[in-house]
């Protein structure tokens, strides 16, 4: 259902849960992508200060509110709680509420809140490590996989016809099969891009979790989508190079936000660009 078939009050009823999972995924999120960087296992054990190790109480967790009833201190050892728990919480809390804008209630809004946890989980890891772990890709696939039965259009796209092109390479759907194509043409054009680069410079160029990255975020974009993504990807890591000041910064978190503005004004900006022809 879209928004424009929701009166104001379901409307906003529907925001409000959006915003509270997404402030409950950002928590569970953020401290998954914290233990995986220093090397614990998020599945097992409770979660504790960062600083003394203590465990934490029900109170501790309540995502926003805890960080702000404490004023962003540990209520065991007094010392501060980095300030990234609290905004993590809230972008994720806004992205799903964004998403359920732009697709209504329905399985892609659901698709992409998922695909959203994901590249955030990634992104944070890649801040703290430079590399992206297997087990975030590997999740993405699988779930882009298991949502393919609740969204649609299908395997060919709205169409339903493999012979337009409309379907296929300009698909801002997004089938099936459009997703495939973009995945493997994407990533493999970069996979060459990148082998080409390394040669002639001798430096690496592009990670292959990076490669890999874009690969998962094709299989969710659609063929059109993901040239429109890795654009934004290519600017938005030079203005993190800017930001940071720094000569080498990851490639992961550019990709992912990226992706996330794609999924949610991509397919306008695709539609404007073709119109103009």
């Amino acid at each position: 259902m879209s928004i424009g078939e929701m009166g104001p009050a379901m409307t906003a009823y529907i925001c409000i849960l959006a915003a509270v999972a997404g402030a409950v995924f950002g928590s569970f999120i953020n401290c998954a992508a914290w233990r995986i960087a220093h090397g614990e296992n998020f599945l097992k054990g409770r979660s504790h200060c960062a600083e003394c190790g203590h465990v934490l109480g029900i109170g501790d967790l309540i995502p926003v509110i805890s960080y702000l009833a404490l004023k962003g201190k540990c209520r065991y050892c007094g010392k501060k709680i980095s300030p990234r728990y609290m905004l993590t919480e809230l972008f994720l809390a806004a992205a799903f509420v964004l998403l359920v804008l732009r697709y209504g209630a329905s399985g892609e809004a659901v698709r992409y809140m998922g695909f959203a946890v994901i590249l955030l989980g990634l992104s944070l890891v890649d801040l703290e490590t430079y590399r992206i772990p297997n087990g975030f890709l590997i999740a993405g696939i699988v779930w882009w996989a298991v949502t393919i039965p609740f969204v649609q259009p299908g395997l060919f796209g709205r169409e339903g016809s493999f012979f337009q092109p409309s379907t296929l390479f300009l698909d801002t759907g997004v089938s099936t099969l459009s997703g495939l194509l973009g995945g493997f043409l994407i990533a493999g054009i970069m996979l060459l891009m990148a082998l080409v680069f390394d040669k002639v410079s001798g430096k690496e160029s592009l990670g292959g979790g990076d490669i890999k990255l874009l690969f998962v975020v094709g299989l969710y974009l659609g063929f059109a989508c993901s040239f429109f993504n890795l654009i934004l990807s290519c600017i938005l890591g030079l203005v993190f190079v800017a930001a940071m000041k720094k000569k080498r910064i990851p490639f992961g978190p550019a990709i992912s936000l990226a992706a996330y503005v794609t999924l949610l004004i991509g397919s306008f900006v695709i539609n404007w660009y073709i119109g103009l022809f």
